[in-house]
């Protein structure tokens, strides 16, 4: 007889007394879930530069964390297809987010940045329904 490979044999664990396979595997599976969902969400969550913070409160602007997720999603789409600084256009504000870093660099309201010239950006991001 063979003798089981090491890593292999590092992988099984026995089942406690008195419990089922599928009880314990139903536990963990949940507990994998669970983590697995909260990390994604956090990666789809961009960063916020302390400047764009203090923009945004400064001038009033509240996004909320399915919209920041939205963003996060939509700049990580960008960063794939090479682009590295974007201008974020929402219905009421306008971003500029490094898409190659997942970060907020500044924010401003629309009606501000209606008399702006965006510069050193490769990249626009339009979602007017968020």
């Amino acid at each position: 007889m063979k003798p089981i490979h090491p890593i292999i044999a590092g992988t099984f664990q026995p089942l406690a007394p008195g419990k089922k396979r599928e009880d314990q595997k139903g536990a963990s599976s949940s507990s994998f879930s669970a983590t697995l969902e909260k990390a994604v969400s956090q990666r789809t969550l961009p960063n916020i530069s302390k400047h764009a913070e203090q923009r945004l409160k400064e001038r009033g602007i509240a996004i909320n964390v399915t919209q920041w997720q939205s963003i996060g999603e939509k700049l990580a789409e960008a960063s794939a297809k090479g682009v590295n600084d974007s201008l974020v256009l929402l219905k009421d504000a306008a971003l500029i987010a490094s898409a190659k870093n997942n970060t907020v660099i500044t924010a401003m309201n629309r009606d501000e940045a209606a008399s702006h010239i965006f510069t050193n950006i490769n990249g626009t991001i339009v979602m007017d329904n968020l």
